[in-house]
């Protein structure tokens, strides 16, 4: 509903109504300040940067190179952030219901980018059972230098996945911001004044 600046009185006759009334409304491409955050580029980086995230600790945890029970917990949270991607991209539509959803999605993704980054921080200097072994029982050259390449391995791979859970938490801030802009949780929504111009009562 319209705030009018201007309010004409009641019983005033119409010789006596303003000529000119300021009205303020509520924008009509309001929502389209959510495609200026390019959220089909963003949603499916998030997507694409989860699946990579899924698909590694899902061959680390099968070729049993993972020593902390964390490879699980990272699936499940990459998958968090995949959802998100997802409605960061369907939230194209400017559907106001599916908005908040995203917004909502994409704070649940920073909390599990966060997690995900401090498990890759933790397993930067994850040591896999075998090699324990060969560590302490095996004196085989050949077997200590498989260990290392194996470690340094997931010492790489880990550093990459703390970048990649940076970038994550990047996105998902700044969707989550657009999100909020156009839901109104921020900010009431905005409104542009519009000025009425009414014709002068004919003089009989």
């Amino acid at each position: 509903m319209s705030e009018e600046a201007s309010v004409v009185e009641e019983g005033l006759s119409p010789s006596q109504t303003p000529l000119v009334s300021v009205s303020f409304e509520r924008s009509v491409n309001w929502k389209q300040k959510y495609l200026e955050a390019e959220p089909k580029a963003l949603g499916i980086t998030q997507i694409g940067l989860s699946l990579f995230q899924i698909i590694s600790s899902a061959l680390f945890m099968s070729k049993g190179l993972s020593v902390t029970p964390t490879d699980i917990p990272v699936i499940i949270l990459s998958l968090l952030v995949l959802i998100a991607g997802s409605l960061t991209v369907a939230a194209q539509n400017l559907h106001l219901p599916t908005l908040r959803a995203c917004l909502g999605m994409q704070i649940v993704a920073v909390t599990a980018s966060i997690a995900n980054m401090i498990i890759a921080l933790v397993k930067m200097n994850d040591i896999p059972y075998f090699c324990r072994q060969y560590y302490y029982y095996d004196q085989n050259s050949t077997s200590r230098e498989y260990c290392h390449n194996i470690e340094g391995t997931i010492s790489h791979f880990s550093s990459e996945c703390v970048v990649i859970n940076v970038a994550l938490v990047t996105i998902s801030i700044t969707v989550a911001a657009y999100c909020c802009k156009v839901t109104n949780c921020c900010s009431p929504a905005p409104k542009m004044p519009v000025i009425t111009v009414q014709a002068p009562p004919a003089q009989l």
